[in-house]
């Protein structure tokens, strides 16, 4: 009798086609690799991007994910005649279909229990604001440049959940800014108003951020999944609210291994090592 839930396989045999993708110990790098056009997307690169942040979530050997981009860009959003030409010709259900399917993306992304930091360097336009804005830490640098421009094409800024995310982050006001001008912020600046939490240099982004994910990835992977979780699902809480499902999702960490392991560490005045249980 076949298993009703076939093991799932590691994310290290995923074989993209897309995208590029190396696991290295505990973190996951995926670099989005079409670098003559600034790593456009299409709508397979789409699809598989989130089949790998949903394999990732079904994968405990990963605890941490960096996302970035090839040739000193990030991602220039959709590819103006493999994804905007053919969206033009749509009708309606085709169209509800297609901007459905990559909401899927940030779904994905934000159903992963590893933290994603995403590496940004030069052009993060469109789609690319939006994966770097789901993603849980962003590394810049001065010379980067996001942009949710699809007002600029005729269309809302209201794209894959961009007008409930990018307030929490930036704020109200600047979210408006960025989303009815679709103006491009500067890497400084973006620091500035905390959509980067800080900056490099780009010979130093994308190892940096894969630093950042190994600190992340040698913490308690169990109480991560629980912080990413908690700041998802609080964001439509009342205080009393969160407060008392933080009190459940703490006593949940309590009852880990992990936890068990870092009071033996500091009682014997050593870096406590976790192992994710």
């Amino acid at each position: 009798m076949t298993s009703a839930n076939p093991v799932a396989l590691p994310l290290s045999a995923y074989a993209a086609q897309h995208v590029r993708l190396a696991v290295a110990g505990a973190v996951a790098t995926i670099t989005l690799n079409r670098p003559e056009r600034k790593n456009p997307l299409t709508f397979e690169s789409y699809a598989e991007l989130a089949n790998i942040f949903r394999a990732a979530a079904r994968d405990k050997s990963v605890k941490a994910t960096v996302i970035s981009g090839e040739g000193g860009n990030f991602c220039s959003g959709g590819d103006v005649f493999e994804i905007i030409k053919p969206l033009t010709e749509m009708k309606a259900a085709g169209l509800l279909d297609f901007t459905r399917m990559t909401g899927e993306l940030v779904k994905a992304m934000r159903a992963a229990p590893q933290p994603i930091v995403a590496a940004v360097d030069g052009v993060c336009a469109g789609a690319g604001a939006i994966i770097a804005m789901a993603s849980d830490i962003r590394i810049g640098t001065p010379g980067a440049k996001v942009a949710f421009l699809f007002n600029r094409v005729g269309l809302g800024g209201c794209d894959k959940g961009a007008c409930a995310i990018l307030p929490r982050i930036v704020g109200q006001g600047r979210a408006a800014e960025l989303l009815f001008t679709g103006r491009a912020l500067g890497g400084e600046d973006a620091e500035r108003w905390g959509f980067f939490n800080r900056l490099s240099t780009s010979d130093r982004l994308l190892a940096e951020a894969q630093a950042l994910a190994a600190e992340l990835a040698a913490g308690p992977s169990f109480g991560n999944a629980m912080t990413k979780r908690m700041l998802e699902m609080e964001w439509a809480m009342s205080v009393e609210t969160a407060i008392e499902a933080e009190a459940v999702a703490q006593a949940l960490c309590m009852e880990t291994e992990d936890f068990n392991r870092a009071y033996r560490a500091f009682a014997e005045k050593r870096k406590p090592v976790f192992e994710g249980n």
